[in-house]
């Protein structure tokens, strides 16, 4: 689990479960509820920060990605795999150019 931008108390909570390799960068090998329940006080203590977790899945990528607080980057799923789409500076520039059709459902 990354963490940037969130209140000390959230990243001395964290601590007692992982261990924090970097600031704000956490690893250990914790069952999946302990996971869901460090990811949910994440979330709900992260403020105007970002939270991102990683963990072993049974896919094909053999992990599961997700994040929370950064508008500029979300995972997509394409064909079973998930991916960082990132937005830049690019990508507004390209979104005012383009008008998409009304049933853009069919792209």
């Amino acid at each position: 689990m990354t963490l940037e931008a969130v209140p000390e108390s959230l990243r001395g909570e964290l601590s007692r479960w992982l261990i924090e390799v970097q600031p704000g960068v956490y690893v250990g090998n914790a069952s999946a509820l302990v996971r869901d329940l460090l990811w949910d006080k994440a979330v709900g203590h992260t403020r105007r920060g970002r939270c991102t977790q990683v963990y072993r899945a049974s896919n094909e990528q053999g992990f599961v990605i997700r994040t929370h607080g950064d508008a500029t980057r979300r995972v997509v799923s394409l064909d079973g795999y998930q991916l960082v789409a990132v937005r830049n500076a690019r990508h507004a520039q390209l979104a005012g150019e383009y008008d998409p059709p009304e049933d853009d459902d069919k792209l």
